[in-house]
């Protein structure tokens, strides 16, 4: 079974910038893409960024698109999501995910991290 941890959370000042690290015991040959979910107060939890094991496609939330990058290294069995111009509707729990495509890890992925907290504000 695959587990991943999340690391990096903490709060931070609107247009500042922040490094999510998720790292995973094993990557399996079942599993071919990552990604992060993210889950702000009073709302659903929502997709922002996925990348396949791989390769070098990625996709990204268009909330979130020109100011996060999802990147990976495989040698560590991590993925990495930096954070930049960050807004306080940036505000969430980020959770580390994996699955078997990069459909189900966009849309309903199979393994979840236990999530890390950013927060945004002055």
């Amino acid at each position: 079974q695959v587990q991943l941890v999340e690391s990096g959370g903490g709060l931070v000042q609107p247009e500042g910038s922040l490094r999510l690290s998720c790292a995973a015991s094993r990557l399996t040959n079942n599993i071919h893409a990552m990604g992060w979910f993210r889950q702000a107060p009073g709302k659903e939890r929502e997709f922002v960024a996925a990348i396949v094991v791989s390769g070098i496609t990625t996709k990204y939330a268009d909330s979130v698109k020109g100011r996060f990058t999802i990147s990976r290294d495989n040698a560590k069995n991590t993925v990495y999501l930096q954070l930049h111009s960050l807004k306080p509707e940036d505000t969430a729990v980020y959770y580390c995910t994996a699955g078997t495509s990069l459909y189900k890890t966009i849309n309903y992925p199979d393994y979840w991290g236990q999530g890390t907290q950013v927060t945004v504000s002055s």
